[in-house]
């Protein structure tokens, strides 16, 4: 679960929600990291007071602050033990620096790959891709050398996490990495957002939910000038594939296309159509009651039709008994001239 940061905490807080049962609900044995905050032990309640009023059964933090205690053994044990993994904001270079290539960091990709539900908030977002953003401006516009790229846990392969992302403008520098390594693909995670990846029939998902949307940048077939561009040039960026996801759209990241979207029913249209179909039964009920043929039905309607249609009548020549007099041409006020 890639989250975009500043998730809603205090009113239906569905992100969250979601993260404790997939988890396990009361069986959930959740593994708060708050390893690139800079708050102290609040943070971790915050936390603590939030998975456990949404029902997890047990919450507890492990926070390791430098390479040496991400090799400590009981820590790697908390996250060999836990069913639902967060990553707290903070500083997300601090975070990879810490912990990717570390037993701590290896014991969260095993979790991921045995089944538990990692989740991660801002920098906990970013370092779930393969490259994360480790620091860097933000701006619409690409430029040369506008942010920094470091290594990521790797939870999703050959791509590039931004959060806070519609709300910060983060475009730029996103569109910026993906120019310099087209082959990485490029999700930007608005605040109050959800990137949920699942494996499905074999192919990894992205499914958004929440407040905002997902963009996602495919630089395949892009043509770029980042490999002659000077300093902070603006770079070109030609011919990259924008999707913009909001809440219950699905992305194939195996593939890179969308998942059509399931039809949506209009109610009052169903009714509509439902009331329809009960008229026409009942009308064949009242054919097959009457005995009645539908050719015969039809030809008594058009009578009925042709007795109450009102007789045109017919102009002539003055004095004819047939003719009437036909009313004067109305002026342009309206009134006969």
């Amino acid at each position: 679960m890639i989250i975009g940061g500043a998730e809603d905490k205090l009113g239906k807080r569905g992100i969250l929600k979601e993260f404790v049962a997939a988890s396990g609900g009361r069986d959930a044995r959740i593994l708060v990291i708050p390893t690139a905050s800079s708050l102290g032990p609040e943070i971790v309640e915050v936390y603590e007071a939030l998975f456990s009023k949404l029902g997890a059964g047990h919450v507890r933090a492990a926070r390791p602050e430098s390479r040496e205690q991400a090799h400590d053994a009981e820590l790697v044990a908390a996250v060999e033990g836990a069913t639902g993994i967060f990553m707290t904001g903070g500083n997300q270079l601090k975070l990879s620096g810490v912990v990717c290539g570390t037993p701590f960091g290896d014991a969260i990709v095993a979790a991921h790959r045995r089944g538990a539900v990692v989740a991660g908030t801002s920098a906990g977002a970013s370092i779930q891709s393969s490259h994360m953003v480790a620091f860097g401006s933000g701006g619409a516009t690409p430029k040369q050398r506008m942010t920094q790229v470091a290594a990521g846990l790797g939870l999703v392969g050959s791509t590039v996490i931004d959060q806070h992302f519609d709300q910060r403008n983060r475009y730029g520098r996103l569109l910026m990495i993906v120019a310099q390594s087209p082959q990485l693909l490029g999700i930007g995670v608005d605040e109050d957002t959800a990137a949920v990846v699942e494996v499905v029939d074999g192919h990894e998902v992205l499914r958004v939910a929440g407040r905002g949307a997902v963009t996602i940048l495919d630089p395949a077939r892009m043509v770029s000038n980042a490999h002659e561009a000077r300093r902070s040039a603006p770079l070109l960026a030609s011919g990259v594939t924008l999707h913009v996801l909001p809440a219950g759209s699905s992305y194939d990241l195996t593939t890179r296309t969308l998942v059509p979207l399931p039809p949506v029913v209009d109610e009052t249209e169903a009714e509509e159509i439902a009331e329809a179909g009960r008229d026409l039964r009942k009308l064949a009920r009242d054919i097959a009651a009457g005995d009645v043929s539908p050719s015969n039905l039809r030809r008594r309607l058009a009578r009925a039709r042709r007795a109450t249609e009102t007789v045109v009548p017919r102009t002539g020549a003055p004095g004819d008994p047939g003719a009437t007099t036909p009313l004067p041409a109305p002026d342009r006020d309206g009134d006969p001239a």
